[in-house]
């Protein structure tokens, strides 16, 4: 099928200080969240003077895959939007239409199946196609590639790298610890068309990091950045949390890797870099935060043999699995569906 554009959507976040308030009411509408939850996080933004790293990653993101593209021979122009702040997807949409565009590949910072992290970016290109009108062009998400060596590999490197930074005479008290972003309980277990699908396929990335950065050594998945109201059950134990019942069994070291995400944004500088790297001092742990993928080369290429797969009348031909797990092209209709969340 011919395709005529790519556009990189991800999640958003302000570029000022008035932006802030605005922005989190865009993520956490109709989800519940009281108003001093909402104040509490906006404080964290200000930490970093009202502005989210994520903006400019996206830039050099979008930046990277243009040079890439071109590099490599593949003649598609590549947009920018997003779910919650501006450049909003709407409006990008809007301009690919007035560009010509009549049929896009989605690429979405994301790399697991789930309502909030597969299906709603689903919901937000429909919306916009329909709020630019019938014209708008046809947009189609791209795989997820929570096992991609182009995903996998940045993220043990960093692993890696972080362990060179821990004393070696500790290392048989070293531990590593996945992270992700915690969703609600009901919401994991409806994940993908059999359920489940956001916590397995995080396990599988995490045993295949570990695998491949540091086999020798135990590592657990755990939760970080719960936003919701607090009698709903979230995915358990939070970071923090886990890393006193790590202290307390005797646990040396950590290297915390954000496998959840692709780049380092407020949740990673904020979440493990402040609030998780404080509680490890207080606990007496060494503590170091593994990287995300950003600007890999091989990520930013991934995006490129994401492409090609979908152009490519034999596109499962150039696939390059390390899991096990089943694998789309596109989501089934019924993965993820709204009915089934909270």
């Amino acid at each position: 099928m011919a395709y005529d554009a790519v556009v990189l959507l991800g999640f958003g976040g302000p570029e000022r200080p008035e932006d802030v308030m605005p922005f989190l009411q865009n993520v956490t509408r109709g989800r519940g969240v009281p108003p001093e939850r909402l104040a509490e996080v906006a404080e964290h933004y200000q930490h970093f003077g009202g502005v989210s790293p994520i903006n400019q990653q996206h830039r050099d993101l979008l930046a990277a895959i243009r040079a890439d593209f071109a590099a490599n021979g593949l003649d598609l122009p590549v947009y920018w939007g997003n779910r919650n702040w501006h450049p909003m997807l709407a409006d990008t949409v809007t301009q690919m239409r007035d560009d010509g565009v009549t049929r896009a590949l989605a690429f979405v910072t994301s790399a697991y199946g789930g309502y909030s992290s597969c299906r709603q970016y689903q919901e937000d290109i429909a919306a916009a196609r329909a709020a630019v009108g019938p014209d708008a062009p046809v947009i189609e998400k791209l795989r997820q590639f929570w096992d991609h060596p182009g995903f996998v590999e940045p993220h043990a490197d960093a692993v890696r790298s972080a362990l060179d930074q821990l004393d070696p005479a500790r290392r048989d008290t070293t531990r590593l610890v996945f992270t992700a972003h915690s969703v609600p309980v009901s919401m994991a277990a409806n994940a993908g068309p059999h359920g489940g699908r956001y916590e397995a396929q995080l396990r599988e990335t995490a045993r295949l990091v570990a695998a491949a950065a540091a086999p020798d050594l135990p590592y657990d998945l755990v939760w970080q950045s719960r936003s919701g109201p607090p009698q709903v059950p979230w995915l358990e134990p939070d970071v923090n949390d886990h890393l006193a019942a790590l202290a307390e069994a005797g646990t040396t070291s950590v290297v915390v890797s954000p496998i959840g995400f692709v780049s380092d944004h407020l949740e990673v500088v904020w979440d493990l870099d402040t609030e998780a790297r404080q509680t490890a001092k207080q606990l007496g742990l060494d503590f170091v935060r593994a990287g995300t993928p950003g600007t890999d080369p091989r990520f930013v290429a991934m995006v490129r043999e994401l492409v090609a797969e979908r152009i490519d009348p034999d596109g499962a031909r150039l696939r390059r699995r390390l899991g096990e797990l089943p694998l789309w092209d596109t989501c089934p209709a019924v993965c993820c569906v709204p009915a089934r969340r909270p």
